[in-house]
């Protein structure tokens, strides 16, 4: 079954309801009802939380659709009941979610009677609707054309769902829908406090165990990230810089300077470059200089998780971009963006061609446009795009048949940049490895030193696997020579 996405992203939806025309705050609305025919009129009103003082407006929202192109109400409802619980929704969660409803509708609607199966939950448990979509999620992976880590959020998203449908009694099933284990898992946060946490699991949950491949030359680091050789590195910037795209060569360069994520470099300010007198500090080591740009909440600049912490900017980079903030190229993108727009409070850096943001900041997401006409929000597409369809062909062009990588293998890269250079800092007796290690943990924003010494351990331990297998490799093929030569024995 080919899975076909019947979800819709509404610009502005504002959550109405149907009121009299005596109310004080009612609205009247028209339908035309066709020529020759009087117009359909009805009244209705926003609807207003008076003890939250807010009402229930968002951008973006995620319409999940039938086979039909029809609303589903149910998955409607049930992402509109999850909204409304928050006060400031991450709309992409949503949108998510929406996708793995629809996702099960699209399996429900190639079932027999897919509006009685919805509800269905009889003795026999394999053939409760819940159990049946957990065997195809299981056989599409097996397929390989799911990965386990989709399908364990898809069956995930199916059983909030069906909790909701039964709290708010739109039905209550013959039979379970799922058993139930509950236990405590016990571990420890970053600050080494031993804590424990009630979970409750399902026995239609999907595992998704993590794979590892040592040849892959990966380290996990909010994500499998591939660091890129120096050589690679190179390529890259040079086939941007062939493209002509500066805004992506300086958004690359200030991952690769920095170790910021996309989502961060993408949304830095015009007034983070702008300073008439920005300050430097000294390096600790060498004679360069850094200006320390503070990210995170209150900044201006987007980070994971918003987390709070300071980038290491080179003076040299800093100026670089001082320069580019100032260039006509920045003017005339940011002129398009106002006469889109409007006035921006705070213009980001770097915008495209046409003045749109490569990357849509959190704030500006959470923040009701009652005015927006655009049906999808930016996450850093048209840098990718670009990478997908310009540097990677160049580079297998240019240099390597079989180069490949994405954008936050650039964090990745930083990481072992500084690393490498520490680690020589180290075998010089400049610094102590505590010391390196402290740092490098520390320009990567790690919560957690496991997570810093993948990096400490990457090199030695990739140098180490090849080793080991080039020796059993010459074993080996002695042993195949040995077999080639009976072989050859004329009986």
């Amino acid at each position: 079954m080919k899975e076909q996405r019947r979800k819709v992203l509404l610009p502005v939806f504002q959550l109405s309801e149907v009121t009299t025309a005596e109310d004080p705050r009612a609205l009247t609305r028209a339908i035309k009802q066709g020529k020759g025919r009087p117009a359909l009129t009805y009244h209705y009103r926003f609807v207003w939380d008076d003890h939250a003082g807010r009402g229930f407006n968002y951008n973006l929202f995620p319409v999940v659709l039938d086979r039909n192109a029809v609303p589903w109400p149910l998955g409607s409802l049930f992402i509109l009941a999850q909204l409304e619980a928050e006060t400031t929704p991450a709309m992409t969660t949503y949108q998510s979610r929406a996708d793995d409803l629809a996702a099960y509708k699209e399996w429900l609607d190639t079932q027999n009677n897919p509006d009685d199966l919805l509800f269905q939950f009889p003795k026999i448990k394999l053939r409760r609707p819940t159990y049946r979509y957990r065997g195809y999620l299981q056989q599409q992976i097996q397929a390989r054309v799911l990965a386990p880590s989709t399908a364990k959020r898809r069956i995930g998203t199916v059983v909030s769902f069906y909790r909701w449908l039964i709290a708010n009694n739109y039905f209550q099933p013959e039979y379970p829908p799922w058993e139930e284990t509950q236990y405590q898992l016990a571990f420890k946060t970053t600050e080494g406090v031993a804590v424990s946490k009630r979970v409750v699991s399902t026995d239609v949950g999907i595992r998704a165990p993590k794979s590892e491949d040592p040849f892959a030359g990966t380290i996990q680091d909010g994500g499998k990230l591939r660091p890129l050789t120096g050589k690679e590195q190179v390529w890259i910037l040079e086939a941007t810089e062939a493209k002509g795209n500066t805004e992506c060569y300086l958004i690359q360069l200030f991952m690769l300077a920095t170790g910021a994520r996309i989502q961060t470099a993408s949304t830095l300010r015009l007034r983070h470059f702008t300073s008439q007198n920005p300050r430097f500090s000294k390096l600790l080591t060498g004679d360069g200089e850094l200006y320390k740009l503070k990210a995170g909440p209150g900044t201006g600049i987007d980070t994971k998780n918003d987390k709070t912490g300071v980038l290491q900017v080179p003076r040299p980079l800093y100026e670089l971009l001082h320069t580019y903030a100032l260039s006509r190229r920045a003017e005339v993108r940011r002129n398009r963006f106002m006469a889109k727009h409007g006035e921006h409070p705070d213009p980001y850096l770097f915008l495209t061609q046409q003045g749109s943001p490569y990357y849509t900041a959190k704030a500006e997401t959470l923040r009701f446009n009652p005015d927006l006409d655009r049906r999808h929000g930016q996450t850093g597409q048209p840098v990718r795009q670009f990478l997908r369809e310009h540097v990677i062909p160049y580079v297998r062009a240019h240099h390597d048949k079989h180069f490949h990588y994405r954008i936050h293998d650039l964090r990745a890269s930083f990481g072992m940049n500084i690393t490498e250079l520490l680690m020589e800092l180290v075998q010089s007796g400049s610094i102590t490895l505590n010391r390196a290690r402290m740092t490098v943990k520390d320009l990567l924003w790690h919560e957690s030193f496991a997570t810093t010494d993948l990096y400490l351990n990457y090199r030695s331990q990739m140098d180490a696997i090849y080793e080991a297998v080039n020796g059993y490799g010459e074993q080996l093929q002695r042993w195949i020579d040995q077999a080639m030569k009976g072989m050859a024995i004329d009986e």
